[in-house]
């Protein structure tokens, strides 16, 4: 097995960062409860992993990032990945983030089988950070850049 391999299962099994966001509250509850300045979940429909993404913001600056789910080992690696690298960044670094980056990020070759597995937690973090400034969330379409050039 790979070294690329081995460490989206070192994720996996050890994830970073995933602890529980919510107490007992449905996601529409107002986060402030548990200390985020946001919450936000998001479903893969086409295999049903999940990810849940508290965030807290301050000067827009990410200072706090926890997440739980259920899933793949690339969408639950990959959050976990995510999750090491988001302490300290913007949210407009993290809304200039673009697929690439997540493969990159991953390190190993993702097939269109597993596409939307393996962007699953850039696709919630993306839509924690639009749900914060009162914005539309983005579709899936806009998250794996179909259309664009």
């Amino acid at each position: 097995m790979d070294l690329y391999a081995e460490n989206i299962l070192e994720h996996y099994r050890n994830p970073r960062g995933k602890r529980r966001v919510i107490s007992g509250q449905s996601v529409s509850a107002r986060p402030s409860r548990d200390g985020w300045s946001v919450v936000s979940m998001e479903k893969n429909p086409s295999c049903g992993d999940e990810l849940t993404v508290g965030l807290k913001i301050e000067n827009s600056v990410i200072a706090d990032v926890a997440w739980e789910g259920t899933g793949c080992a690339i969408s639950q690696a990959g959050m976990s990945m995510l999750a090491e690298e988001l302490t300290g960044k913007t949210t407009e670094e993290i809304h200039a983030m673009k697929k690439d980056d997540m493969y990159a990020l991953l390190g190993v070759p993702i097939g269109p089988r597993r596409f939307k597995c393996a962007l699953l937690g850039l696709h919630t973090l993306k839509n924690a950070i639009r749900k914060s400034a009162k914005k539309e969330p983005q579709s899936w379409l806009e998250t794996v850049e179909v259309g664009e050039d």
